[in-house]
C-alpha cells in the first residue's frame, strides 16, 4: 500500500484532497491511502472523532441551486493522535511506502516575505529552529518547516527513499515556495547533509486548489442524519464545484488521480493566477466590504449590487487585461470564470462566513491583490479598480484598531503593532501604502497612494451610504 501522509486534517483537505483519492479508490484503485494528522493541538474533538469512525466522514456537498448530496469519504486510513513529540508523524513519514507528504497550514503557516525570505525572527519558526539544531531531539516545534525536516532527516537516516513534498495550500507558486522556506529553514539549521538529501531526494510540485468548504455548523450534522440515518461526529460542507491542478512531477509515483478529475498540468500556473488574482482576491473583497455593511455571510456581500459592482469591475478592467494579454492567451475563459466564481459565491447555502474568508489579509494583501497592482503599473495602466480592495482592507483594518469589529479577526502574519500604528497615522493611506510588507517593491508608489486615496474616499461613502 502507497501512502500520502497529510499533515493538517482541517475541512480543506477531507472536502477535497481526500474526496479525490476516495472517489479513485471507489474504481477499485485501493493502491494508496492517507494517514493524517495534525501538528498543533488544534481540532482535538474532531480528531478524536475521526479516530473514533476509522477515519470515515460525511461530505455534504450544495449545488447554488441549492441541491444537497451526501457522501461517506473512505480514503483516510488512520488518523495519528495529536503528541507533542509528533512521533508517530515522523515515524509514517519516514516509513518507505509513504511516498507523498502533503500537507495544508493556511498561506500565513509559511512564514515568508515579499522575497521568499524566510522570516526566521518568529517565534514560532525560532523555537523550531533550536530544536533542529538539536539533531538528536526528537522534539520538532510547530511549523511545517520544523516537522517536514524532522521527517525528511528521519527518512533519511532510514534509508527510504525518495518522496514528493505536495503542497495544497492556497499559495501562488506553492510547490517552489514552500520548498524555498524548507531548504532556507534546514541550511539556517546548520544541515549541509539534509539539505543536500533533500535536494537530492524529493520534489515539490505547484498546485492549484479550489472548492469553498465553511466551518461546519452543528447543523450540518444534524442534516447529514436525517438524510443518512449516520450520526456522524466528524461531518463537514462544501460547495458541489471542485478542482485541483497539479504540476506532474512526482519523486516516488502518484494516485491515478487524472481518472477522477484533477488535471495533470506541465505548468500550473496560468491557473492559479486564474484562481488567485480572481477567486481568491474578489473573496476577500466581499468579505472585507460586507463586514463593513454589516453583514455576516459572503452570500449576502456579493448579492448587494455595490459590493458585487466592486468585485465584477476589479476583475473586468484590470485582472482580466494582465492575464489574456495580446501574444500571452490564457487557456481559461476567463470572463465565464468571473461569473461562475461570482454564482458560487452566491451561494445561500454555503453559509460562508466573512470572519473565515475575511482572516490573514497581511498576507493575502502582497499574494493575491498587489501583482495586478505591480503588473498595471509598470505598463502605467489605470489601477482604480484594484485600489478598491486595499482601500476596503485599511477601512476594515481601522474597525479592527477601534475594536468595532463583529467578531475576532485573526491574521497570522500581522504584527498587531504595526498595524495599530498604520492606522494611528496622521496620514492612514500614506503609512498603509508604504508597509513594505504589504506592497514590496510599489510600497510608497505615489500612483498607489493616489489611487487608494481616491478608493477610500469612495469606500467612505459607501460605508455611510443606507444599506
Amino acid at each position: 500500500m502507497n501512502i500520502m501522509l497529510h499533515i493538517g486534517l482541517g475541512s480543506f483537505h477531507r472536502a477535497h484532497q481526500a474526496v479525490y483519492l476516495h472517489r479513485l479508490r471507489e474504481t477499485g484503485d485501493h493502491s494508496w491511502a492517507i494517514v493524517g494528522g495534525n501538528i498543533r493541538a488544534d481540532m482535538a474533538e474532531t480528531v478524536a472523532a475521526l479516530i473514533a469512525q476509522d477515519g470515515r466522514y460525511t461530505l455534504e456537498t450544495v449545488t447554488p441551486d441549492g441541491v444537497r448530496a451526501y457522501e461517506t469519504i473512505t480514503s483516510i486510513e488512520r488518523v495519528i493522535p495529536f503528541a507533542p513529540d509528533l512521533a508517530d508523524l515522523i515515524d509514517v513519514g519516514a516509513d518507505a511506502d509513504t511516498r507523498i507528504v502533503s500537507f495544508t497550514v493556511t498561506e500565513a503557516g509559511y512564514y515568508l516575505d515579499a522575497g521568499d525570505r524566510l522570516d526566521l525572527s518568529a517565534q514560532d519558526l525560532a523555537a523550531d529552529l533550536d530544536a533542529a539544531r538539536a539533531q538528536g531531539a526528537r522534539r520538532p516545534g510547530s511549523t511545517i518547516y520544523g516537522v517536514l525536516t524532522a521527517i525528511l532527516r528521519a527518512r533519511m537516516r532510514a534509508g527510504a527513499g525518495p518522496v514528493t513534498l505536495l503542497n495544497c495550500d492556497n499559495l501562488r507558486h506553492n510547490g517552489d515556495r514552500s520548498r524555498s522556506g524548507l531548504m532556507q529553514f534546514i541550511q539556517a539549521a546548520g544541515d549541509d547533509m539534509l539539505a543536500r538529501w533533500v535536494d537530492a531526494h524529493t520534489c515539490s510540485p505547484n498546485g492549484m486548489v479550489d472548492r469553498i468548504t465553511p466551518r461546519p455548523a452543528p447543523e450540518v450534522a444534524e442534516r447529514v442524519k436525517a438524510a443518512t440515518g449516520w450520526d456522524d461526529r466528524a461531518p463537514l460542507m462544501a460547495e458541489s464545484f471542485i478542482q485541483w491542478v497539479i504540476e506532474d512531477r512526482f519523486a516516488a509515483g502518484r494516485p491515478a488521480w487524472e481518472q477522477v478529475g484533477v488535471e495533470m498540468v506541465d505548468s500550473v500556473q496560468p491557473y492559479e493566477e486564474a484562481k488567485i488574482r480572481i477567486l481568491n482576491a474578489t473573496h476577500s473583497c466581499i468579505a472585507w466590504a460586507g463586514t463593513l455593511r454589516g453583514m455576516r455571510y459572503i452570500h449576502e456581500g456579493t448579492h448587494d449590487p455595490v459590493i458585487r459592482s466592486f468585485a465584477h469591475a476589479y476583475v473586468t478592467d484590470d485582472v482580466i487585461p494582465c492575464l489574456h494579454r495580446p501574444g500571452h492567451p490564457s487557456p481559461i475563459d476567463l470572463v465565464t470564470y468571473r461569473d461562475v466564481v461570482l454564482d458560487r459565491f452566491g451561494n445561500p447555502a454555503i453559509r460562508d462566513t466573512n470572519q473565515r474568508v475575511a482572516m490573514d489579509g497581511f498576507s493575502k494583501i502582497p499574494g493575491f491583490i498587489r501583482p495586478t497592482l505591480t503588473e498595471r503599473l509598470s505598463r502605467g495602466e489605470p489601477i482604480d479598480s484594484t485600489a478598491m480592495l486595499p482601500a476596503l482592507f485599511l477601512f476594515f483594518l481601522q474597525r479592527w484598531h477601534r475594536g468595532q469589529l463583529a467578531y475576532t479577526y485573526q491574521d497570522q502574519a500581522m504584527d498587531p503593532a504595526v498595524a495599530h500604528a498604520l492606522c494611528d497615522a496622521g496620514d492612514p493611506v500614506a503609512a498603509f501604502c508604504a508597509d513594505g510588507m504589504l506592497w514590496g517593491p510599489i510600497a510608497g508608489d505615489v500612483r498607489l497612494v493616489d489611487a487608494v486615496r481616491r478608493a477610500a474616499d469612495r469606500v467612505s461613502r459607501f460605508v455611510n451610504e443606507p444599506s
